[in-house]
């Protein structure tokens, strides 16, 4: 086929190749959620219809993209780890970044009846996305666990905030100042002694958020499990040990793919020493 004169225009796209070997991290975000979550009527302080809509859509994207091989997720935002020898799309940025936010928000919309059944949509929900690099399994760790502490803040100042609220009759601005200088100490405090609320006691769901995590096909060999307090790779799996698969948790709804749904620590060694596999692929 003769090539049209206006194909000089082409020339003009820039290439966006991502790093080799390295981590990749796509992460994303609701827009303008709060004014999306008020006219939808979301419990507060958690919804657990729009969390599990929100783990359906990231599962919906895990099973598309099988580079994907872990999740997490919280409130309106998830994260996704691609494995570092992933070659997806040539490893172009736009085209990585842009494919993820297109599956989740078109299954966000697609399964809304499904988590939704008696709210119809008011408007149309979006996302945006970001990718970024990480060097080493170390930041990766880091990344996820400061992922969940801020899971574990979010949740204990808003459970907090909506109990002064539903059950203390404070307005917003009085929950906002009575709340001001606390830190979790306090806030615990407030919840037992005025509400009779164990926070520890609440889904694990909500305190912790959702980890999305692909099980290999077969079980891995010769793989390093990076030591938590050093940065530094630990020594290789005993292959003449037999190799125990990771516990199965609850099946992740919806998704066909070999997935489990977690909602446990990620932050301490024990999530990352039974799936060794996650950081060294």
């Amino acid at each position: 086929m003769a090539k049209s004169r206006f194909e000089y225009v082409k020339s003009y796209e820039l290439p966006d190749i991502l790093l080799p070997g390295t981590y990749i991290i796509a992460r994303v975000d609701g827009r303008g959620f709060h004014k999306f979550s008020d006219a939808h009527s979301f419990e507060k302080p958690n919804d657990r219809r729009a969390l599990n809509l929100m783990n359906h859509a990231a599962g919906c994207v895990m099973e598309d993209l099988k580079d994907v091989i872990c999740a997490f997720g919280e409130s309106d935002e998830y994260s996704f780890l691609i494995r570092k020898s992933s070659k997806l799309y040539n490893r172009r940025r736009s085209k990585i970044n842009s494919t993820i936010v297109s599956i989740f928000t078109a299954s966000y919309v697609f399964y809304w009846p499904k988590f939704f059944p008696n709210t119809p949509l008011q408007s149309p929900p979006s996302f945006d996305g970001r990718v970024v690099l990480y060097p080493s399994a170390r930041e990766i760790r880091d990344y996820f666990a400061w992922r969940q502490a801020d899971t574990h803040i979010n949740n204990l100042y808003n459970t907090a905030f909506w109990a002064l609220i539903q059950h203390g009759g404070l307005s917003t601005t009085e929950a906002n100042k009575a709340l001001q200088g606390t830190d979790s100490k306090d806030k615990n405090e407030i919840l037992y002694s005025r509400f009779n609320i164990n926070y520890n006691n609440l889904d694990s769901i909500f305190r912790k958020g959702t980890i999305l995590v692909r099980r290999p096909i077969e079980p891995p060999q010769e793989l390093t499990i990076p030591n938590e307090s050093s940065g530094v790779n630990a020594k290789p799996v005993d292959e003449t040990r037999p190799q125990v698969k990771p516990k199965r948790q609850e099946q992740y709804e919806g998704v066909t793919g070999e997935l489990d749904i977690l909602h446990e620590d990620i932050i301490k060694d024990g999530f990352w020493n039974a799936r060794p596999w996650l950081l060294a692929t």
